[in-house]
């Protein structure tokens, strides 16, 4: 008996249960479809911004370009850049319920001081379903004081001031400082700088900022600082207080070319060195020359202040001196050669045959019959016991009749015309005008401090030069046509690649 064959079925086909919408009748899958709409008549019955404004006010300050982040900071934020457009979502309440899948500016006249957005959304709607949509958003830029500015222009309201102080009767330190502080922008953050008697004070809105200048100075300079605090208001309930911070800073009254007698003790600490020196160069630290062996030395911060002593003499008391003959001895130290000179006074030619042996470091550059600016130590009396000590010591002997300095080179008599300019700060002077006199010497000072730059090269690598006008460079020919029987040294000519072009945003001084 045979068994019957199974019989197979064809699989029916499964038909989805379909709807209609009900606004357009378009069939809808029944197991996907959100309520009886379609997608299209969804989009036009729903919407997901709803809530979020369209427009909305940002507030910027005119004078540093700042824009306000709520509730008080400032950032700044350059336009159609990343942080405005952060600024400006962050602006627009109930965004953050949303994803935000696309967002750029659209383009608006730059003097119509609005801003528009494009941004595109998504959020899900139901189960299986998400809903995109595009919207535009336009703020209204107001402008608005930030407290920064607002103190730059009322007195009084500084945080912190940095008081910078030396004990000299000359500005030259003042206005080597002053290069430095506008060649690495250290005042950036200064609210007002004020010219006082035997400094410049400098106002801070902040006192971080005060500690960044400080330090500053710290690292360009030989300074010792110290600081207080004065309680303006204290509030009892929360216990908050507010301060105003002081930070006197004093500068070492030791300058470049002084003529310095360290202490004995000191002298044997430093390597030995003979106690009467020269100071070549002030940094980090004061650096000293015997100019009789080319010896060098360092005089560190601390250890000056620890016992901290005064030059001897200072430029003003040089003298100048005619080179009679000069012997090299062979010996060098970086830039400076020891040789032997005949000296005798300027003011001595004609009337005394009275001549001065002494030892120099100027070997490399001195000639015979140049003219050289020196401290005269025979017959002159100074009020400075460490010299009197020196005198009554095993070193009295090796006290030279003079100590020559630096040379004098050959000038136009018109020093105005000079193919480079230094760039000089903003400041406030004081209430009291100055006298005639005082005027007098601060402009004799800046030209000393010009005559520096150009002698010494080490000294002008660390400032930054800038090119004269053209109206000041024709000036310079014309006089150099009228003073053509007068020969200027070569070798205070600075090179045109060392100088930098003349901007003119920069606020600059004829030099």
């Amino acid at each position: 008996m045979e068994l019957d064959t199974p019989v197979q079925f064809a699989p029916v086909p499964q038909t989805a249960a379909t709807i209609l919408c009900a606004d357009c009748g378009a069939a809808l899958d029944g197991t996907k479809s959100v309520g009886a709409f379609c997608y299209d008549c969804l989009k036009l019955k729903s919407d997901v911004t709803q809530g979020i404004p369209r427009e909305a006010v940002l507030h910027m300050c005119r004078d540093c370009d700042r824009w306000l982040q709520p509730p008080n900071s400032w950032v700044v934020a350059a336009p159609e850049s990343r942080e405005l457009l952060a600024l400006c979502l962050r602006k627009l309440k109930g965004l953050n319920k949303l994803r935000i899948i696309d967002a750029n500016f659209i383009w608006t006249e730059p003097h119509s001081r609005r801003i528009k957005l494009r941004i595109s959304v998504q959020q899900e709607i139901a189960e299986g379903a998400i809903m995109q949509q595009a919207f535009e958003v336009e703020f209204t830029q107001n402008f608005h004081q930030c407290p920064d500015c607002k103190k730059s222009y009322t007195h009084n309201t500084w945080r912190a001031v940095v008081q910078v102080r030396q004990k000299v009767p000359h500005k030259r330190t003042f206005l080597y400082l002053e290069q430095l502080i506008l060649k690495h922008s250290a005042h950036k953050d200064t609210i007002n700088i004020k010219e006082v008697h035997d400094g410049i004070d400098f106002f801070f809105a902040q006192r971080n900022h005060a500690e960044a200048f400080v330090d500053f100075l710290k690292a360009v300079t030989p300074i010792n600082v110290n600081k207080s605090s004065q309680l303006i208001s204290a509030d009892t309930h929360s216990g908050t207080k507010s301060y105003k911070f002081t930070f006197s800073s004093e500068l070492v009254p030791i300058c470049k070319d002084d003529l310095v007698v360290l202490p004995v003790q000191m002298a044997k600490q430093l390597g030995n060195i003979s106690p009467l020196t020269l100071c070549h160069r002030v940094g980090t630290s004061i650096n000293l020359i015997d100019p009789g062996t080319l010896q060098t030395t360092d005089v560190s911060t601390p250890v000056y202040w620890r016992s901290p002593f005064r030059p001897l003499a200072d430029v003003q008391d040089l003298v100048e001196f005619i080179i009679l003959d000069i012997e090299p001895l062979g010996q060098q130290k970086g830039r400076f050669f020891l040789a032997e000179a005949t000296v005798a006074r300027s003011s001595d030619m004609g009337s005394s045959d009275q001549t001065f042996y002494t030892r120099t470091h100027l070997g490399g550059i001195l000639h015979a019959g140049d003219a050289v600016m020196g401290y005269h130590l025979t017959g002159t009396n100074f009020n400075n016991p460490l010299f009197d000590a020196l005198e009554e010591s095993k070193h009295a002997s090796r006290i030279p009749d003079c100590i020559l300095v630096k040379k004098e080179y050959a000038r136009k008599k018109k020093a105005k015309g000079r193919n480079w300019r230094l760039k000089r700060m903003a400041r406030e002077e004081s209430e009291m005008a100055p006298r005639k006199q005082d005027q007098d010497r601060l402009d004799r000072d800046y030209e000393m401090f010009l005559r520096d730059v150009e002698e010494d090269a080490e000294l002008r690598a660390g400032l930054a030069l800038y090119k004269a006008q053209k109206q000041q460079q024709q000036a310079q020919d014309e006089m150099d046509i009228e003073e053509s029987d007068v020969d200027e040294d070569e070798g205070l000519a600075i090179p045109m690649e060392q100088l930098l072009d003349d901007l003119e945003d920069l606020t600059m001084e004829e030099s």
